[in-house]
């Protein structure tokens, strides 16, 4: 066999005749009437025309042409049945044609499909009319044809046209699945340059110097995702740097070039593009393997790494092509790690977007908005990410490297199946697009007609190789679908470009790639021997124990460990950024293990790198809202969303919790729902504050208002029940919030100080109603201080008069008798943050109304209270301070602390707050600016007094935060400091700084404090 012919051997995917399908049917009858009534039917456009090649090659319908009837059938139901017919008619169907094309059903299918889809395709049957043979069932799969033509370049043409054939027929009659299809047309690419090479080779005189060559295909072709007609993309590899060797593989491949693209009566092969070339252009044609290596270890630009992805040997020397692919493949794999890689990579798909013109952009199948180059350039940036620590996505094709990514877990199984079907289409779509005239064009007609056409013969290619041909059997008018092809056409094309373009951008600029690619390249993979030197570089204290931790969760082959594979070197990294990455750690493995079988979990972090790094931030700062998370670990999903962070609304929650009330059977159930509800909305109020969403004063009025709905639901419930035993209550009851509680400053270690306050009904005694009240108030501090599963609200009722020696329940008329006759200073500057909260809301009214009596009195408060006030002042300070504890670094009763500001408040308004309604507030930070505002204080005044409470309020809760435990004074241990600075946004070695910063506040508020107070 002549070396033209002889790349016709063998195809992968096309290696031998299949078998006859057994999809094909009976032929079906034509209609009945006259010939250009039936032809009109059978959806011939010009009927005059197609009446006259029917009657030329005897093709007329009826009962006397029930054989040929079939080929007319065949016909009508081919993308363009003029064209069909009118190509077949070129070929002049001699007898054994005819013949053949009434006994061989498959055949008749694939010469007629092909006819009526491709015009190349119809010109090289009529000029080489024998070639139809090659289409039989019975004829080998592929087949070389007959040399028919002395020139090796125009029989290479010859030779390749019959493999296009051959693959487009069973492409178009859906025997093939696309990705078969494209790999045959690489093979056959390959082949024909191997054919190309060897002319060239045997063109050289026989004193030419010997040059070694190997041919790498690049892009599509190198993928084996080739399409009907596209420039096939080349480099060329030297065998020597020796200058007669390399002249002589230069010439060799630049021969090879024009033998491709020259000329002959058959047209050109394909154009050979070698531009992908180090240099582009103006590099030399051949390099060596060691000069190709210098370049891209030095010069290359990121792009060039991109398209090495698909470098595969195709001809000339294979030890050559093997040694080329194997020196360049870890500079493909390392390439992530450029500085600016994928940022890199995003802006030049940008660029090409933005050049594309305007009118053509919403019908460019490559480079459009949704087009294959949205998906190839999402899937070849994951694989160049994660490829460096996962040689399953080393695959050089769209397909092979998308299934591969999401067996990996890289991409979600649904997003992978969908962009999966998109690419097919799209490439459906580009090979019927170019099949028309074997021209490489990436552009949707416009024109109604070809679009119809484009339509009908996608329906019978099998776009997906694990699914059928969409039409069983021969086609025929009848077997297609309704509906008009065009439309169904445009309606897909806008469903796939749309699902392609969402899922690039959802897979092209994840935040998580870039933190991937910033990793080193043997911190990837999490088992390599440098994972400890990483851990304890990273700042873990117990890299042993941090390298079980990653062991459990990525052991094994199941999707799970390896999407954990995938996302803990990235995370190990977030999780060092905070505080305690070990406890982070131990904690993001105990959520895992919770939730290892809830498959939103993990695609959720890795589709989703802001809840990732959240994630990481909260588990290695807070061991408070790592115990809450820990819960109800499916609470991690709000971490995406900032507005899943804030604050609900008192009427949300409230109808929230009366749902969960109504479902209970009883108060303990009720509670316990109502709690949980709680225990959610402090991890929100939580992650909202340490990821610095809210401020320290949205958080108190947040945490203020879950406490009081949590209190009034569970105060309904007991109400409820009670009712339900022993009939309607004798009394209404309602409960005051008092202290931090009732100025809606609450921290995250608050109790809930109230009052309870009844007001008998009419005809009810006052010791039924008190002992029925009494009953209902301990039930509830019962139920909400009884530990359990979620954080406990304990309910301090100290603040009642006569202290806990008195009745923990009074009546309206009690408590108004106690306030005028026996009450102190002290109870009347309690009262100053008395505010209603839960049950009667009339009741409630007409305690604040008694309260403000006593706060707000007439004139102000006396001398001689104020001189109790402050003589309670000194008192407090001298025998409350807990024994052991710097005063200085007490947040609450230290010199400067939040007692000296509330006090100085407190003061203000127990003397002016009569005179002044502005003063009339239950909040410390709304009475100082009143203050300052009326002129009673000095705005500097005011501004270190409310710096002093804002800094240690978030020092208070930053230390419950970080410890899980409550404490009023600035933590003395490093590690404690440490954390908590950290919680407060000061960088990780300010701890001493923050130690700074409230003594020289604190300070500053103890000399105000001490001239306005104490005056």
């Amino acid at each position: 066999m002549s070396a033209s012919s002889s790349w016709t051997g063998t195809s992968a995917c096309c290696d031998q005749t299949p078998a006859r399908p057994a999809r094909y049917r009976a032929d079906v009858t034509s209609p009945r009437g006259t010939l250009a009534g039936q032809l009109a039917a059978m959806g011939f456009a010009d009927t005059a025309r197609a009446q006259q090649l029917v009657t030329e090659l005897e093709l007329g319908a009826g009962p006397s042409r029930g054989a040929d009837s079939s080929v007319l059938q065949a016909l009508a139901a081919a993308a363009d049945p003029d064209l069909a017919l009118a190509a077949l008619a070129r070929m002049t169907p001699d007898a054994k044609l005819r013949a053949a094309l009434r006994a061989d059903r498959v055949l008749r299918d694939r010469l007629v499909t092909v006819l009526g889809a491709s015009t190349a395709l119809a010109d090289h049957l009529a000029r080489h009319r024998a070639d139809w043979r090659l289409l039989a069932e019975s004829a080998p799969f592929p087949a070389a044809g007959p040399s028919d033509d002395a020139d090796p370049v125009t029989q290479l043409r010859v030779d390749y046209r019959r493999r296009l054939l051959q693959l487009a027929a069973v492409d178009l009659t859906g025997e093939y699945a696309l990705d078969d299809v494209m790999a045959g047309l690489a093979d056959a690419a390959s082949a024909a340059l191997e054919a190309a090479l060897a002319i060239a080779r045997g063109e050289q005189p026989a004193d030419a110097a010997a040059g070694r060559l190997a041919v790498i295909a690049m892009g599509k072709c190198g993928a084996r995702e080739l399409n009907y007609a596209s420039d096939v993309d080349v480099i060329f590899v030297a065998g020597s740097a020796e200058p007669g060797a390399l002249k002589a593989a230069t010439a060799l491949a630049s021969r090879m070039i024009r033998i491709c693209s020259q000329s002959t009566p058959e047209g050109p092969l394909f154009p050979v593009d070698p531009n992908l070339r180090p240099e582009g252009r103006d590099g030399p044609l051949a390099r060596t393997v060691a000069s190709h290596l210098a370049y891209y270890e030095r010069w290359a630009s990121t792009w060039e790494f991109q398209a090495l992805l698909k470098a595969r040997f195709v001809a000339g020397d294979p030890e050559l092509g093997a040694e080329y692919i194997a020196a360049i493949a870890p500079l493909v794999w390392q390439a992530a790690e450029r500085e600016g890689f994928v940022a890199d990579v995003q802006a030049m798909r940008r660029r090409v977007v933005a050049s594309l013109p305007a009118d053509q952009a919403g019908r460019e199948l490559k480079l459009g908005p949704g087009g294959l180059r949205d998906i190839e350039f999402a899937v070849q940036l994951l694989q160049l990410v994660h490829g460096r620590g996962d040689d399953s996505l080393r695959q050089r094709g769209t397909l092979p490297a998308l299934a591969a990514l999401a067996a990996g877990g890289y991409v979600g199984r649904a997003d992978a199946a969908a962009m999966g079907a998109a690419y097919r289409f799209l490439r459906g779509v580009e090979h019927l697009v170019q099949l028309r005239q074997l021209r490489r064009t990436h552009l949707l007609p416009e024109d109604p007609a070809a679009l119809r056409e484009i339509g009908r013969a996608l329906r019978r290619m099998r776009l997906d190789s694990a699914a059928p041909a969409a039409v069983a059997g021969p086609a025929t008018p009848s077997a297609l679908p309704p509906g008009d092809p065009a439309a169904e056409l445009a309606a897909q094309w806008r469903l796939h470009a749309s699902q392609a373009r969402q899922l690039h951008e959802k897979l092209f600029y994840r935040p998580l790639l870039e933190a991937v690619a910033r990793l080193p390249g043997d911190a990837v993979r999490l088992t390599s021997a440098a994972a400890r030197d990483r851990l304890e570089a990273l700042g873990y204290a117990d890299p042993a124990g941090a390298l079980r931790h990653i062991e459990a969760l990525t052991s094994g082959m199941s999707r799970t460990a390896a999407m954990q594979r995938t996302q803990l070197p990235v995370l190990l990294g977030w999780l060092a950024d905070a505080p305690e990455p070990d406890a982070g750690l131990l904690a993001f493995r105990q959520v895992s293990e919770a939730l290892g079988n809830s498959p939103w979990y993990l695609r959720l972090l890795r589709d989703n790198a802001v809840v990732a790094q959240r994630m990481a931030r909260l588990l290695a700062s807070s061991r408070y809202a790592t115990g809450l998370l820990l819960r109800a670990p499916e609470a991690v999903a709000m971490l995406g969303d900032d507005a899943q962070l804030a604050a609900r609304s008192a009427a949300e929650l409230h109808a929230e919790a009366s749902a969960a009330v109504g479902r209970a059977d009883k108060p303990a159930n009720a509670t316990a729902a109502v709690l949980a509800i709680r225990r959610r909305e402090l991890l929100r109020t939580a992650a909202a504050d340490l990821l610095g969403l809210a401020g320290i004063e949205a958080t108190g009025v947040a945490l203020t208002t879950v406490s009081r709905v949590t209190i009034a639901a569970t105060l309904a419930a007991v109400v409820a029940e009670a009712e339900r035993t022993a009939g309607p209550l004798p009394t209404r009851l309602a409960i005051i919030a008092m202290g931090r509680f009732g100025g809606r400053e609450m921290g995250y270690a608050s109790d809930a100080d109230v009052l309870f306050v009844h007001d008998p009904l009419p005809g009810a005694t006052d010791e039924a109603a008190t002992r029925a009240a009494h009953a209902v108030a301990e039930n509830v501090r019962a139920l909400l201080s009884k530990p359990g599963l979620d954080p406990p609200l304990p309910l301090d009722a100290g603040l009642r008069p006569e202290g806990r020696q008195g009745p923990l329940v009074r009546t309206l008329a009690s408590y108004q008798a106690y306030y005028r006759r026996w009450s102190v200073p002290w109870e009347a500057q309690a009262l100053l943050r008395a505010e209603y909260a839960a049950g009667d809301a009339g009741v409630g009214a007409a305690f604040i109304a008694i309260a403000d009596e006593v706060r707000y009195p007439d004139g102000g408060i006396g001398s001689a209270a104020v001189r109790e006030i402050r003589r309670i002042k000194a008192r407090i300070e001298a025998e409350r301070m807990p024994r052991g504890i710097e005063p200085a670094l007490h947040l609450k009763l230290g010199p400067g602390g939040l007692a000296d500001v509330e006090w100085v408040a407190q003061l203000l308004q127990l003397r002016h707050a009569m005179s002044m309604p502005e003063l009339r507030t239950t909040q410390t930070p709304a009475t100082l600016a009143a203050a300052s505002k009326a002129g009673l204080i000095g705005a500097a005044d005011t501004e270190t007094l409310l710096a002093a409470w804002l800094l240690a309020s978030r020092i208070r809760d930053a230390v419950m935060l970080a410890r899980g435990r409550p404490s009023d004074t600035l933590p003395t241990s490093p590690t404690e400091l440490a954390v908590v600075a950290r919680i407060l946004g000061y960088p990780p070695d300010g701890a001493q700084d923050l130690t700074e910063d409230w003594r020289r506040s604190a300070r500053q508020a103890r000399a105000v404090m001490e001239r306005l107070f104490y005056g």
